[in-house]
């Protein structure tokens, strides 16, 4: 009796210890992951809002007084807004091809998609412009039909193209895996063309990633920096992007200004990646 009666509170103490350090590792990983998340990201982000409006709208004001202030914020929104939209249509097309199709160099397209995360953004706009340049033979046949894409508006929109060429693709590409084709075999036995199965049954499922996808390429597009200062020629009031502008700023030893318009754009892709995250929910919540 008196053995079993010590034995109960050993295991007690064996039990709550056990589960004390499963608690610690729950935790403590859950901490440590906080931890880095709240340095790396939350931190600076703090310190760059304090920065520019510490003293309320008079550093944005300032900054946007600036010549050529406006121009550069409104060439970046129209061009992240216009490569959004063509990436998002070719995307599609591109995850639709490597999802649905079987042809041989497929796991070579399938990398080449995956390339633009791996080329620093200068590279990339030293790429353009080797190619696109008045030295090459591409950019004088299109300088001599009248169009130019170094040191022009053109030059940017290729630019961040390139760059989030994969954002698209990688959010439908998922989404495309997990669809049954149930559906489109059953539409097109019924003698459904191939463009109406896509757009009555493929596309309604696709439009949350589509859009998600766009959004993150619109998001990604506002900060771009390295391929556009190289490709754009930084001419105030013509190429001059808010990025470029914001390095111009800090250049100038303006930092006050610099944060003011840097938390601007922060601000607006913080909200698209949140309206992303909500919409990357959404087929998961409707299928539950």
């Amino acid at each position: 009796m008196a053995t079993a009666a010590q034995a109960i509170p050993r295991t007690k103490r064996t039990l709550t210890g056990a589960r004390v350090a499963t608690l610690f590792r729950r935790w403590g990983l859950r901490g440590t992951a906080a931890v880095y998340l709240v340095a790396m990201i939350a931190v600076p982000a703090i310190a760059v809002v304090s920065q520019g409006f510490g003293d309320g709208l008079t550093s944005l004001k300032s900054a946007m007084g600036t010549a050529g202030a406006w121009e550069a914020l409104r060439l970046t929104l129209a061009t992240s807004a216009a490569a959004a939209v063509i990436n998002a249509i070719f995307g599609t097309l591109l995850a639709y091809i490597l999802v649905r199709y079987r042809f041989r160099g497929r796991g070579m397209l399938s990398a080449i998609v995956d390339l633009p995360f791996a080329i620093p953004t200068l590279v990339t706009g030293v790429m353009l412009v080797a190619l696109y340049g008045p030295a090459s033979p591409v950019g004088r046949a299109l300088q001599g039909a009248g169009i130019n894409v170094v040191f022009a508006q053109l030059g940017i929109l290729l630019a961040l193209l390139v760059i989030t060429l994969p954002f698209t693709v990688r959010t439908v590409q998922p989404v495309l895996l997990e669809l049954d084709t149930a559906e489109e075999e059953a539409a097109q036995t019924l003698g459904a063309t191939h463009w109406r199965t896509f757009r009555s049954i493929v596309f309604p499922a696709l439009r949350p990633a589509i859009t998600a996808g766009a959004l993150l390429t619109f998001a990604r597009c506002l900060g771009e920096f390295g391929s556009v200062v190289i490709i754009s020629g930084n001419i105030t009031g013509r190429t001059l992007t808010a990025p470029v502008f914001i390095f111009q700023l800090t250049m100038s030893f303006k930092p006050q200004e610099a944060a003011a318009v840097a938390t601007v754009l922060f601000a607006l892709s913080f909200v698209l990646v949140l309206v992303t995250t909500r919409l990357t929910r959404l087929p998961a919540e409707v299928s539950e």
